[in-house]
């Protein structure tokens, strides 16, 4: 007999004993030899309306894949906001365990740990490839997960929008003066940036903005771009759309598991939520970036007032970001210790995207 003939001789032969060691060991007891495995049921609760398949069609996403790719084993179901949950307390359900899971923003939940805005954006931070870079490469995801700890929550980037559009005015806004006592719906850091150009911030869940626009409740609001925005009828309300979105160059979105629920999934299971999770993510970033041209030409086409940030507006603004940086972190020493880190993956970024995507951005799109 040759080598290679005996040897492979012995490793079918070898698996063959251990097949049989296992089933006549499931017989002896009594059991078959392959177990049925157990089937896992989540809740998902976003914090997004159904109708923005962007952004809600993520968490979409991630249900479709973790169910085809643990064959059934593993299913979630998705809740919109407000139908297990009002939007802006989807953290609180996934960590009270009226939710297993989540989506949802960690900027909106800044009044709980104002470091949880590095999980999602900084005014005047890092574009969608550099968060990213940071959270999934750079630590950014140990970091932010130490502050989930103490809510018993883990969380998983789920997916970027790209730099935002600046907003829907009632009025134009054409000096930094012009912003005081203007009542805008924005919410996380950028809020507070406002608040300190003078600007009434008001917090209000997606689904719930239009309303509150049209009936003149707030005079202002962000959201995203062009795609969602036209789907939620800001234009309808808002003659000024502007640029850019400085307080969300970059924003990640975030899905959520509580702690014990996650103890709970098999190691199999969990690595297929983390593959479903950057499925998503990336789902959620294509879309935006198909989908946002042809909005944003019917937007124009129909009517819609373009006009860019001023230039003290624009450095108003980054300057009182920088302030509100600066203070938080000289009282905070866990704060201190997340912005540390981001800030050296943002002066990083900024030297090398500043030399061959800026040089090529300006050439191209000028």
């Amino acid at each position: 007999m040759k080598r290679r003939d005996f040897l492979k001789g012995s490793v079918l032969s070898a698996a063959a004993t251990s097949i049989g060691c296992s089933a006549n060991s499931s017989s002896s007891k009594g059991a078959p030899a392959i177990q049925k495995q157990k089937k896992v049921k989540w809740r998902l609760a976003s914090s997004f309306p159904r109708s923005l398949d962007t952004i809600f069609g993520a968490a979409e996403v991630l249900s479709q894949r973790v169910e085809a790719m643990s064959d059934g084993q593993f299913t979630i179901r998705v809740h919109p906001a407000g139908e297990l949950v009002p939007g802006l307390q989807v953290l609180d359900a996934v960590q009270q365990g009226t939710a297993h899971c989540g989506q949802s923003a960690s900027y909106y939940y800044t009044g709980k740990n104002p470091a949880l805005t590095f999980d999602t954006c900084v005014p005047f931070g890092m574009t969608a490839r550099q968060q990213e870079a940071w959270l999934h490469e750079g630590g950014g995801s140990d970091l932010v997960n130490a502050l989930f700890a103490d809510f018993g929550v883990r969380s998983f980037p789920g997916g970027n929008t790209g730099v935002q559009m600046g907003g829907w005015f009632k009025k134009e806004v054409p000096t930094l003066a012009d912003l005081q006592g203007l009542k805008m719906r924005i919410p996380g850091m950028g809020g507070d940036v406002m608040a300190a150009l003078g600007v009434s911030v008001q917090q209000i869940a997606g689904g719930e903005i239009f309303p509150a626009l049209e009936r003149g409740v707030i005079d202002a609001t962000e959201w995203v771009g062009p795609y969602d925005d036209e789907k939620l009828g800001f234009h309808k309300a808002a003659r000024f759309y502007y640029y850019p979105g400085w307080w969300e160059p970059g924003p990640s979105l975030s899905f959520y598991a509580n702690e014990k629920a996650w103890a709970e999934l098999p190691s199999h299971l969990q690595a297929i939520f983390r593959t479903a999770c950057q499925d998503a993510a990336q789902a959620m970033q294509a879309r935006y970036d198909v989908k946002n041209p042809p909005a944003f030409e019917r937007l124009l086409q129909g009517g819609v007032q373009l006009r860019p940030f001023a230039p003290d507006i624009m450095k108003g603004a980054q300057e009182a970001a920088r302030q509100i940086l600066s203070e938080q972190a000289s009282k905070d020493p866990g704060y201190r210790k997340v912005y540390e880190a981001w800030e050296a993956s943002r002066k990083a970024q900024a030297k090398w995207f500043g030399t061959a995507e800026l040089a090529y951005a300006q050439f191209v799109f000028a």
